[in-house]
């Protein structure tokens, strides 16, 4: 798709092109090719603007950076010249630390576990298909793959979003595949949505009302039918504080708030209660490299605390460097699983299984 984009560009005569995160939906391998056809343009005198969050890939195939903050250029030179955590620092006005700190997992009882689950959506498309999974408290579970391959529906039906149409999905031991979004929140599944900006929060209400999304109607913002807005304002500032949500008040719309402080306000409401696995879907998408350096920090602390987490991303980096055990995930099957707890997986093993390369091998 990428290929025939740049074609079509190509096509009207265009001299100069400007390609925004066109690496985002591409495996490693993929990737390679794709730097391979940018260079060829480069060279037939072609103007490339290439616009990425991906600091490697600034290093690797430009010949000349500029760094954005708030809408203005704060720095820039010759790539080279910069490492990664140069160019982050001008991005976000401070050091920014791209260890994530995650040490050896202390795996417990089993806390999710999907047996053969099926999903065949409204227009009888399969979207799952016979999907054997598992989670266990105390550790990272990461899905890698690239997006559209059934990790939405995956997510859906972990959460209750979705009817599996077969299987089973297991819960703490107690079998969930009937039961309600709701019951699932209340028996401590916690859902940080692939976007938040359609399924995690709504623009218009402030931070305290999107904080109670999930919590309004139980004792500990409500009395009977009317919510206690005093203290729905002061648990909403508690969790600011902690999360590093910044805001100048609960009272502010969450649509002023940057990407980076609404996805924090969202990690915050799901987090900040007592649950037993966590289902982490992009959980960095469309965030600065501060944020991501925190959310990653909450995440491995959930597992460290003795909570399941179970980690979606189409970020190959952010798999590997959060995950304990990796499934890849490709035309809505599991095709093969990693262990990634000693030493880091085979990533371009993992590159080739997000491409279909081994669609019943496990490694």
């Amino acid at each position: 798709q990428q290929r025939v984009e740049i074609l079509k560009v190509l096509f009207r005569s265009a001299d100069v092109l400007i390609l925004d995160e066109p690496t985002a939906v591409l495996t490693p391998q993929e990737v390679k090719a794709f730097f391979t056809i940018v260079r060829a343009l480069r060279d037939a005198g072609k103007a490339i603007v290439f616009i990425t969050h991906k600091l490697h890939e600034i290093i690797e195939i430009a010949d000349k950076v500029s760094v954005l903050r708030q809408g203005e250029i704060v720095g820039g030179g010759v790539p080279t010249d910069f490492s990664e955590a140069d160019l982050a620092e001008m991005m976000v006005g401070r050091p920014v630390s791209f260890s994530v700190g995650r040490g050896a997992a202390t795996p417990g009882a089993e806390m999710l576990a999907l047996q053969n689950v099926t999903l065949v959506d409204a227009t009888m498309e399969t979207r799952l298909q016979q999907i054997a999974l598992s989670v266990r408290a105390g550790e990272i579970v990461g899905i890698a793959g690239v997006q559209g391959n059934g990790q939405t529906e995956l997510v859906e039906a972990i959460t209750g979003l979705s009817q599996v149409t077969d299987g089973t999905v297991i819960f703490n031991g107690v079998d969930i595949t009937a039961t309600s979004v709701r019951q699932r929140h209340h028996m401590g599944i916690a859902h940080i949505p692939e976007d938040r900006q359609k399924s995690g929060m709504v623009s218009a209400f402030t931070v305290t009302e999107n904080m109670v999304l999930n919590s309004y109607y139980d004792d500990s913002v409500s009395t009977g039918v009317q919510i206690d807005w005093r203290r729905a304002e002061q648990q909403a500032a508690e969790a600011c504080l902690k999360f590093d949500v910044r805001t100048p008040s609960v009272f502010l719309g969450a649509g002023g708030l940057s990407g980076g402080n609404q996805q924090k306000m969202v990690v915050a409401r799901e987090l900040e209660r007592d649950v037993r696995l966590v289902v982490a879907s992009q959980p960095t998408r469309g965030v600065d490299v501060g944020s991501i350096e925190f959310i990653h920090t909450q995440l491995v602390a959930c597992r460290d605390a003795g909570n399941a987490v179970l980690i979606i991303s189409s970020e190959l980096d952010e798999i590997l460097d959060l995950s304990d055990r990796i499934y890849v995930m490709y035309e809505g099957h599991i095709t093969a699983e990693f262990d990634n707890s000693g030493a880091q997986a085979d990533r371009n093993a993992i590159g080739l299984a997000m491409a279909g390369a081994n669609r019943t091998a496990a490694a």
